[in-house]
């Protein structure tokens, strides 16, 4: 299945699948609206399955928002999850 992304009151919502055929689209949409919004908000409750290469996708955005001073959100069912991975990838 392919992943849709939709802007909801100003958050972020994906559908579909976030997986190796999707993750790269993912990262370069993502990556556009972090140079021009200061702060992003991505709902993963309508995400079906994630794969390996979905997380790196959201590791890979956590470190573009860190270097270019944005915050981004994750938000839905599974973000502790997705939370406790990626924070290991930046712990000091």
């Amino acid at each position: 299945m392919a992943l849709q992304i939709l802007e909801k009151n100003g958050i972020f919502e994906a559908y579909g699948n976030l997986n190796t055929h999707t993750s790269r689209s993912f990262i370069v949409h993502f990556e556009y609206l972090m140079t021009t919004l200061k702060e992003v908000t991505i709902n993963i409750d309508k995400i079906k399955a994630i794969d390996a290469s979905g997380i790196r996708a959201l590791r890979t955005l956590f470190a573009i928002s860190l270097k270019n001073n944005r915050i981004l959100h994750i938000i839905g069912k599974g973000y502790k999850d997705i939370y406790a991975d990626t924070s290991k990838t930046f712990a000091i």
